[in-house]
């Protein structure tokens, strides 16, 4: 079958500001398919900007990460779960660890090379869980005083369904891995929340494996911190398998969220979908969205789609956003993306108005209607509900103060 591209934009930005440059410009892009990955930290030299999966970033707040030796404390971790899933705390010789895949940038490879125990979640084969698997991930002033590793592994063996929360509040500045492993007939949900407080720094990588009929649904909720840098790699290992990645982030003035995607087809008949929004307001609120999906020469019957949405809500905020997709073959079910980014509707906005509705409320409607197809789509209640709620709050605080 042929395949069939819907591109809106190759990449869309919306700023008040002038475009965003580097000196000297970017180093040229090469195929995902030649992509770096190592356990090595000398593999990956020290960012300047100028690499293509930096280009967008504030290397500047993120130096300490680069150094590589993330020895902090950390934060404090609290573990709630269904009675038959294991949450086990290990060593960094335990064997499970690190199959998943290898570190892709200097940050991941700095986490690899620098966390002393890890927390390894194991959903059992067959077993379908009665509740959520929380971990609380809880910094503070003390704990943030050093950077510092984390290693998370979760396991979600043959034909079991779980869902599994990581919550994180607090401040830190850390370094995470986490690594997903779906296996045969497994379908898991994994949720990360990063709702930190002012000064936080956190960037994480999501290394997924999916198998054979697996599916993995993966929601990214990004609320508050300073640098938020959340960076979700998925491969396949056999056919049937899917994954469904959603993303939902609001930022303020001065926060920056970025949100790196690489879906690598390899294998036949898997299936793809991400969806992120995001709204931005104050000044120097800046997001970026990056969806890399390739699509190998063997991945036959690939089906895959991927659109991100951004709404800026003030003057002085800014959203990048880069769709990606490279096909190395044409018999593929379908491949698509979509990006866009604006402002208020106004012809929206005056509907309401003249309905009566004040400018305050009937911009809070159209924010709303903006993230409520997509927090529906999460379809896990505890999510939804925490996410309307810090909507709401943001609302609140800032078109209140704005009225």
């Amino acid at each position: 079958m042929t395949a069939t591209t819907n591109m809106s934009t190759d990449h869309t930005r919306a700023a008040a500001d002038a475009a965003h440059t580097h000196g000297g410009g970017t180093v040229p892009e090469s195929s995902r398919a030649d992509r770096r990955s190592s356990f090595d930290l000398a593999d990956f030299p020290v960012p300047t900007g100028r690499e293509e999966d930096w280009r967008f970033s504030p290397v500047d707040r993120l130096q300490r990460l680069f150094a590589g030796d993330l020895t902090g404390t950390g934060p404090v971790v609290t573990v709630e779960t269904d009675d038959a899933v294991r949450v086990e705390r290990v060593g960094r010789d335990d064997a499970r660890l690190g199959q998943v895949g290898a570190p892709g940038d200097r940050i991941s490879a700095a986490a690899w090379h620098s966390f002393g125990e890890a927390f390894v979640v194991t959903v059992p084969k067959n077993h379908v869980a009665e509740r959520h698997t929380m971990l609380a991930v809880n910094g503070d002033d003390v704990t943030a005083l050093a950077p510092a590793a984390q290693h998370v592994l979760v396991v979600a063996e043959e034909l079991s369904e779980s869902l599994v929360v990581l919550d994180h509040r607090g401040t830190a500045e850390l370094a995470q891995t986490v690594e997903i492993d779906v296996r045969d007939g497994a379908r898991l949900t994994l949720v990360s929340v990063q709702d930190w407080a002012e000064g936080g720094v956190h960037v994480a990588n999501h290394r997924a494996r999916i198998a054979k009929d697996g599916h993995l649904k993966h929601i990214v909720v990004t609320l508050n911190g300073d640098v938020v840098r959340v960076t979700p790699d998925v491969a396949f290992t056999g056919p049937g398998a899917d994954v469904e990645l959603l993303g939902v982030y609001y930022v303020d003035a001065g926060q920056h969220f970025e949100h790196r995607l690489f879906v690598d087809h390899a294998v036949p008949k898997a299936k793809s979908r991400a969806t992120y929004k995001g709204a931005l307001q104050g000044d120097g609120a800046h997001s970026v969205w990056v969806g890399d999906v390739l699509i190998r020469k063997e991945a036959e019957g690939t089906d895959t789609y991927e659109l991100n949405r951004n709404l800026v809500l003030t003057e002085g905020a800014r959203a990048d956003s880069v769709p990606n997709l490279e096909i190395e073959t044409g018999e593929i079910e379908g491949a698509g993306h979509a990006s866009a980014t604006g402002r208020f509707d106004d012809e929206q906005l005056f509907y309401l108005r003249s309905r009566g509705i004040p400018e305050t409320e009937a911009r809070r409607l159209v924010v709303r209607g903006f993230f409520a197809e997509l927090i529906n789509q999460i379809g896990v209640p505890l999510v939804q509900d925490r996410l309307m709620a810090a909507i709401e709050e943001e609302l609140s605080r800032t078109m209140g103060a704005a009225s």
